[in-house]
Order: structure tokens, then sequence, then C-alpha cells
């Protein structure tokens, strides 16, 4: 058994907008699934925020239970068994039942990227370099669905994955002489491939400038429907947008948390506005899932030269 109490407090990343180029960095690919932290011995799978999952993913944790005895750090992942790819809403309609399903038409893999302990000992204080030898070292001869990421010190190798590997969303970088920390005391960055696209404004959140949003929309079937909310707006961004929205009515209105980006969180309050103006966005997933942005999107600009209709519906 591990010298610690499970769930542990896992690393987390602090995100960037450049890979790192100096020497003494790792990188591994970013999988686009769920965080997990795995117990071996009792086949035990908690999710990154401690829930258990253990019956959900049943199947994981007896794969598991043929490595040795191990505390393990990774990503679930959704692998479609036609070979198409991966599909995150997947893992959300697994989540909703009491385990595998008969018939289903994906397999869940878990992309392992590092190790807290083996047995009785604590590998957290030790280097990442020695952690990610003996965590290839207990894989070996393993299942087929827990396999250990790639890592590589070359940068250009590392932008070659995305896009490449089916799932893989960016990249993580982790100091190679550094031990494993909780949180973002971890050290760890993580970048993601970004993309562009247009929404149109239909609201706006925020009760003070610093912390205003957009609520953003698409014109879908003739209506405009919400897709998401926008981070806190920058300066120059907010100077320009304010003056060229109009409200719709005197009445706050409400947006589930789920289509603010914000999975169980309260519902989003906002005061509408006339769907009248189009602005850019960067956002990390180059297509709407379940009909939203599951990541809150950075409006980059008004864009003066397009008018709403012209938007597509992001599908």
């Amino acid at each position: 058994m591990p010298p610690f109490a499970l769930p542990a407090p896992l690393a987390l990343a602090r995100a960037v907008t450049a890979v790192p180029e100096s020497q003494g960095w790792t990188l591994e690919p970013k999988w686009d699934g769920w965080r997990c932290q795995i117990h071996t011995a009792t086949r035990r799978v908690w999710s990154r925020h401690g829930t258990d999952l253990s019956r959900q993913f049943s199947d994981v944790g007896a794969a598991a239970a043929g490595l040795p005895d191990a505390v393990l750090d990774g990503e679930l992942v959704a692998v479609l068994n036609d070979g198409s790819g991966v599909a995150f809403d997947r893992l959300q309609s697994r989540a909703g039942r009491r385990g595998p399903r008969r018939g289903a038409d994906f397999t869940v893999h878990v992309a392992l990227f590092d190790l807290l302990a083996v047995g009785h000992t604590d590998w957290r204080p030790r280097p990442y370099a020695e952690r990610r030898t003996e965590l290839l070292r207990l894989l070996e001869g393993g299942p087929p669905t827990l396999r250990a990421v790639p890592a590589t010190e070359d940068r250009g190798q590392a932008l070659k994955w995305v896009g490449a590997l089916a799932g893989v969303e960016g990249l993580v970088g982790k100091r190679t002489d550094a031990p494993y920390a909780a949180g973002l005391a971890s050290g760890w960055v993580k970048w993601r491939e970004r993309h562009t696209a247009e929404a149109v404004v239909i609201g706006v959140t925020g009760t003070t400038p610093a912390a205003q949003a957009l609520v953003l929309g698409r014109p879908t079937g003739g209506k405009m429907r919400a897709v998401g909310v926008s981070l806190p707006l920058a300066q120059p961004v907010r100077l320009a947008v304010a003056p060229l929205l109009h409200a719709a009515g005197e009445e706050m209105r409400e947006l589930p948390g789920t289509v603010g980006g914000l999975p169980g969180a309260d519902p989003v309050r906002f005061r509408p506005v006339k769907p009248e103006v189009v602005v850019e966005i960067e956002i990390d997933q180059p297509r709407l899932e379940f009909g939203r942005y599951r990541h809150r999107p950075r409006v980059r600009r008004v864009r003066g030269d397009l008018s709403p209709e012209l938007v597509d519906n992001g599908q």
C-alpha cells in the first residue's frame, strides 16, 4: 500500500502560449480525456477532483490489477472501435452508467504519464526522469489499454504529435529534474493548439469591468442559440465592443453552467443584447461539443466586416 492517503492531490499544469524551447524540459502529448489517478492493487480509479470512478471504469481497474502495486497518474481516453479516433463525449456517457456496457462503440484506454508510488515507496520526491524510467519498467508487458505517453526533449518532434496522433490536443512540459508536486507547484506547463472562429454577441455577464464577459451565440435553424460564455474581456476588446451593443430588454436571463463551460456550476446570469455584433474568438477545439464550447473562448477582436447571418453554426 502507498505511504500516503488516497486519492492524493495531483500535479496541475499552468497554461502557456508557447512550447518550452530551453534545455531541461521533457514534452509529452496532452490527450483529450479525463484526468485520473489509479491504485493498481485495489483497482481504484479517481478523477482529478477525487471522485471515485471505480465502478464506472471497472474495466480500467481490472486491467490495472495486472500491474505491480503502484499509484499512477494519467488520462482516461475513449478510443473508438472503428479506428476513427477518440471521443471525449463517450467518457461522459460512461460516467452516467454503473460500468462498461456491452456493444459500446469505444474502449477506454489510459494514457499514463507519471508515477506517485510503488508499493510502500513514495516516488514523488524523485526527479521526473527517474519516475519516467520506473513507469516504463512497470508497464512493460502490461495490458494494451494501459500505456505510457511518448516523451521527448525535442520540441520539433513533440509538435509533430499535435494533429498526427488521434486525440492529442496539445503538449505538457515538465522539468526533467523536478519532483512531483501537487497543484501548480509542480512547475508543469500546458500548451494547446488554438483555432479561431466567429460568434455573435447575445449577452453580457459580469458585475465589474474586470469580470465582464460575453455570452456567445450561433444561428441554428433560424434561431440564435447560446454556445458559450467568453473569458473576461481584455480592456482593449471591452472598449471596442461596448459602444456597439444595444440592450434587448431590461430583464436578466440565465444560462445553465454547462453552456458557460463550467460543468456543475451555478447558472450564469446575463443581460441580453441585440444579436448585431460579431466577434472573432480563440478556441481550443475546432467544433462545438454538445452544442457548446467545452472551454471558455477568448475574444480577440470585433469583426465589423461580418454580419450575424454570415456566421456558420459551428457543427
